[in-house]
């Protein structure tokens, strides 16, 4: 059975404080058996909101970015061992803004995901298409894209620390959601195209969420649909009340 993964990123938003209490209410919510809940936080709150989710089997710690170095003169950055030195298990890579504004590349993001991987941590790995692609009918052959150059440098066995969040550019921050039919149609495709490389076990295995414009009120009829294993949630996971409804839209 796939694991069901609720993921929040909170992206550059709440100062030390507030984030501790965000995690603190979120953490005293009441949480799904089989669902589990990954908060993305930023550097500076890895280490306090880890110390106090603890060893929570329902809730798990994830970096934002990371460097694919191990270590050296890059000012500014952080690497894996960094980010697991403080109890963080996963990282967020390839976000269409890390994209974007930072010029990441897909070349750039199989690096990251090599070093997450080897240092024993699990990669989130989003990727998407912005609207022109969309509307020009390129949807698919571009995410096929990013998810080739990106993930399949792996093996089979680094490929299962893999879970993959597809995000359509044009409905991030946007009020503007996929239709539960697109992102079935996308999950889908994606789930075939990590069969065809690596087979239907380790397909089935692999976690796939949707993001972009995740709310209480729509969460559930994507969830619903057969190859979206949950979600990857920006700005309704600053809100911990609006955040547990999402992670119980599985109940």
């Amino acid at each position: 059975m796939r694991q069901f993964i609720v993921a929040g990123n909170w992206k550059m938003n709440t100062n030390y404080a507030e984030g501790l209490k965000l995690a603190e209410d979120i953490a005293s919510g009441s949480m799904i058996d089989n669902v589990l809940v990954v908060l993305g936080l930023p550097a500076t709150h890895l280490m306090g909101i880890s110390q106090l989710i603890g060893k929570s089997a329902s809730i798990k710690i994830a970096a934002q970015n990371c460097h694919y170095e191990k270590n050296g003169a890059y000012t500014g950055e952080i690497s894996v061992d960094m980010v697991k030195s403080v109890g963080a298990e996963y990282v967020i890579l390839g976000h269409s803004e890390r994209r974007e504004y930072f010029k990441e590349n897909d070349e750039l993001i199989a690096k990251k995901v090599k070093s997450v991987i080897e240092g024993g941590l699990n990669a989130i790995y989003c990727c998407g298409e912005k609207l022109p692609v969309r509307e020009a009918g390129n949807h698919i052959k571009l995410v096929a894209k990013q998810i080739k150059q990106g993930l399949f440098h792996l093996d089979a066995s680094d490929f299962k620390k893999v879970v993959i969040a597809y995000e359509p550019v044009w409905a991030i921050g946007t009020g503007v959601t996929a239709s539960p039919v697109q992102a079935q149609e996308m999950h889908y495709e994606i789930r075939q195209m990590i069969a065809k490389k690596y087979g239907t076990e380790v397909a089935q295995q692999t976690s796939i969420l949707y993001g972009g414009s995740v709310k209480p009120d729509n969460a559930k009829e994507l969830f619903m649909q057969s190859d979206v294993d949950g979600g990857l949630v920006g700005g309704a996971s600053l809100e911990a009340n609006g955040f547990l409804k999402i992670v119980h839209s599985f109940s």
